[in-house]
Order: structure tokens, then sequence, then C-alpha cells
């Protein structure tokens, strides 16, 4: 089909703008390969049409064009740091590890479109590094001086979602790392994607009406908007409909809710790659996926790391000795699978790292446990394009990306967390059908409660427990909103 007749399409979408770049150019999909088809799902025609014409126009010209399309998350892919090989951390003044004449250069040279999803999560200086990149691959053509190279660009995401993670960082540290603090934004055009249709897809008036309302409860939630006048920090009653109140033990009852006849159902994919409970914490997750794995039959297997610290990071051998194993595999943080990790057969968990991109083994993949070996793991996908695949995959060497201590540990270990439940922050871009939101503490930074809620399109698909620290039930939590963020888009 030519350019014309497909712009004479009246159903034309981004769904088409996707198949069709893939015909005619080298295209990457970063972040996530479902980021345009999960769009349309729920996106006015008309708007789309305007966005596509817009961007095609752009690409058809090959004269540059930067946009931010700000929409709705997707889920899994391949990220950015990986294909553009950002370094990491990244600095004000870094470069992708790329060079003019290799392989990933020449493709650079050829392609015509990049649609970057998730961008407000990524630190600014990650586009910046990959604009000086473009610039320098560009560097023998006339366009070379213009952003990105003179390359069409488009950007993906979502400004009331988790925005950058700054370690030990202030509100204004965590604002001014946001792509739209950099000068990359001045050259952006945002396109806003305004009208949702799968609100108007309920079987029933009744439906169309309970999600209209869900919908403008949690826009309300996204902008700060619940509990005003507030600074950006301020709690909010939750609808008594979605909440557990009654309850002996809070940790049982967000299990029954979320996973319902759990025991007859623990072995089933479609039962459980549906459904997950969210919390605030690291160590509120640990203990709700143990107490899930003691409810399955069969053997518990045992998994430890191995532990160092990279010399080359530190002065001396002192600090090294003083670093005992003990006390190495007590560290955690987010990014790093656990010293000790526990499985059974039947366990989903979900990757922490890219092992095989091909067969769909990305950082987020969702797996179900077959088979545990001593030095391997078998498992099965349960989600994407892949599903139903068996994959084997072996401990690996890891470090976190940007650590939290004053040494770089080296953990050797399946990159794996168990996934009955996980992180808000880990949540992000996923769709589920059931979601328990467990909050004995209370959530600490922009979009966490609007990422919470909004993994589900229902609100029968959401159940909430709040407690404070004696377990008594609350109806309030708090809602985190740094306005600011909003003031230029």
């Amino acid at each position: 089909m030519t350019l014309q007749k497909q712009r004479q399409n009246s159903q034309i979408s981004l769904v088409d703008l996707q198949r069709f770049v893939i015909n005619i150019s080298v295209v990457m999909l970063l972040k996530n390969h479902h980021f345009v088809k999960d769009l349309t799902d729920h996106l006015d025609p008309d708007e789309q049409r305007g966005m596509y014409q817009k961007i095609m126009g752009a690409v058809d010209s090959q004269n540059g064009a930067v946009f931010f399309l700000h929409g709705y998350g997707g889920t899994g892919g391949r990220t950015a740091h990986s294909k553009f090989k950002i370094p990491v951390p990244t600095l004000d003044n870094s470069t992708c590890k790329i060079e003019y004449n290799d392989d990933v250069g020449d493709l650079l040279r050829q392609t015509k479109l990049i649609i970057w999803d998730e961008a407000p999560m990524a630190h600014k200086h990650t586009f910046e590094a990959l604009d000086r990149t473009l610039r320098d691959v560009m560097s023998k053509y006339s366009n070379s001086k213009e952003m990105f190279g003179g390359k069409v660009v488009v950007f993906g995401g979502d400004f009331k979602q988790i925005l950058p993670v700054v370690p030990r960082g202030s509100r204004s540290d965590i604002v001014h790392s946001a792509i739209n603090a950099s000068y990359i934004w001045n050259s952006v055009q945002v396109l806003t994607l305004t009208k949702n249709m799968r609100l108007q897809s309920g079987p029933t008036q009744n439906d169309k009406n309970e999600m209209q309302q869900f919908s403008e409860w949690l826009l309300r939630i996204s902008e700060g908007k619940v509990s005003e006048p507030n600074d950006g920090v301020g709690d909010f009653e939750i609808p008594p409909d979605l909440l557990i109140t009654q309850f002996e033990d809070p940790i049982v009852a967000i299990i029954d809710a979320t996973y319902p006849d759990f025991t007859h159902n623990y072995h089933s994919i479609q039962y459980l790659k549906g459904r997950a409970i969210l919390a605030s914490t690291l160590e509120i997750v640990d203990e709700i996926n143990n107490h899930i794995l003691d409810l399955i039959p069969g053997d518990m297997r045992d998994y430890y790391s191995s532990n160092s610290v990279d010399k080359f990071e530190i002065n001396g051998d002192t600090v090294v000795n003083i670093l005992t194993p003990e006390f190495l595999s007590s560290l955690r943080t987010s990014g790093l699978p656990t010293h000790h990790v526990k499985l059974k057969v039947g366990t989903p968990i979900m990757l922490m790292r890219n092992i095989d991109q091909s067969e769909g083994l990305c950082n987020g993949t969702k797996l179900i446990v077959t088979k545990l070996g001593t030095y391997v793991i078998e498992a099965s996908i349960i989600a994407g394009k892949n599903c139903g695949n068996q994959v084997y995959f072996p401990r690996m060497d890891m470090s976190p990306s940007q650590s939290p201590w004053p040494f770089k540990l080296n953990r050797r270990q399946f990159p794996i967390i168990v996934s009955y439940s996980m992180t808000i922050n880990k949540s992000q871009g996923q769709s589920l059908d059931t979601v328990g939101l467990y909050l004995p503490r209370d959530v600490f930074t922009h979009g966490q409660i609007y990422v919470a809620l909004s993994r589900v399109i229902t609100k029968k698909g959401i159940r909430i427990l709040i407690h404070d620290q004696h377990a008594k039930v609350k109806t309030k939590t708090t809602n985190v909103v740094y306005k600011e963020i909003f003031n230029n888009i």
C-alpha cells in the first residue's frame, strides 16, 4: 500500500504507522514493542489520525523533528540503555558507547524513526547522551547539527506516573531530572492524546458510567486534586467499596482478596498472570511472597548468592576486610535479586535483566518455574509473543546501576524475583485484571498511588488494604504529586 493510499484510509491509526514504518525503514521500538498498539486500543481514531499524519510528514521530509506523545504506557521489551549502549550511570556529559563505524552506528544512520516509550521514567541525561551520539554518528551529513542528528524521534509516556529514580534525591532533584527539564524539551512538539475510547466499550450503560467515574477519580489523583489545597502531598479518602476492612491477619486478607481459592488455582497460568499484590517497599513484598510460597505444595528450593566488592572502586584492603560475607549478603536494593531466593515448581517469577531478547528474555518478562536444577532454572514464558516457550537461565553477575553504598557490590545470583507481589515501581507499565494494594506504609514519591490504582481498567479489579503500625484499619492514604512537573507540558 502506498503512503498516499494509506493516508486516505479513514481508519488509519498509530498501529498503521508502526506497521508501515517497519516496511519502509529501519525502526527501533525501544522499551516497549506494544507501545503503539496499547495506545490505539483505547483512543479516538480521529485524534490518532492527526498525529499519524504529523509524524509521517516529518518522516517523509526527513528534516528532523522531536515529538512527545503524551498518553498511556505499555509493557516490557527492549530498553533504550541496551539498544543505544547508554552508560550507567549517565552523567551530564555522557555519550553512548557507539563508534562511528560500528554496526550500531551504521544502523542509526539508516534509521528513519525512533520511538521511545515511558520516557518520563528515564533521566534527562540519557536523552542528552543519545542526542550527542546521533550528532556524532551523522557528522558527515548536512543535518548533523540538528537535534538528534536530524532524526525523527517520538517519545511517549505519562508525566503523572513515576518519574526518574534519583538516589537520595530531593523533590527538586527528581523534577529537574525529567525529560521536560532538559534542553531537548525546547525542540519537542507535544501531542496530547485525550479521548479514552475504552470508557465507551462497557457492555451496559451502568458499566460505562462506572468506568467514567473511576477514570475521573484516577485523573484527580494523578493531578493531586483529590485533597486540595495541598503542596503536592496530601491524604485522601478511599471509596468504601474498594477497601478491605475486616481481617485478623492483614497479609492473609490481601492474599485472599487478590488470589481467591489459591490452593486450587496456584498452578493455572491464566489465573496467575493477570494478578499481583502491590506494595511500596521491598520488605513488605518479600513478606507477602514468602507467605504465598508456603501455601504451595511441594519442596522448597533455596538458592544463595555469592557476593564480593569491586576492589577497583575503593582504596585499600582495610575496607574490604570490614565488609564481611554476612554483611554483604544482608544488603538489598532495587534492581538486584536477594541473597536468598526461595522457589517451588509453579512459582511465577519476573526477570530482572536482559538475557536473550530474541527469545523474549528481557527485563520484566513474566515466567512460571517448571523445573529447579542446581545450576539452571527451567521456566515457561507466560505473557507476550513468546508465551509458552520453555527457557533456561543460569546465575549471572550483577551490580546495582547506581549503588546506594560507598562501594560497588557484585552479586552472582539468578536474575529473578518472585512475582506474586511486587513493588509499585516495578508494576509500572503492566496491565492486570486483579490488583491488591497493600499499604501498611505510605507511598513516598510522585505518581506511586496513581500507578498502583491504574494497573486495572475497571473499578472491580482492585482491592485496597490500609492499616497503621498497630494493624488498625485506615480509610485514608497519602498521595504524592509533584505538580510542578506539569508546568511546561
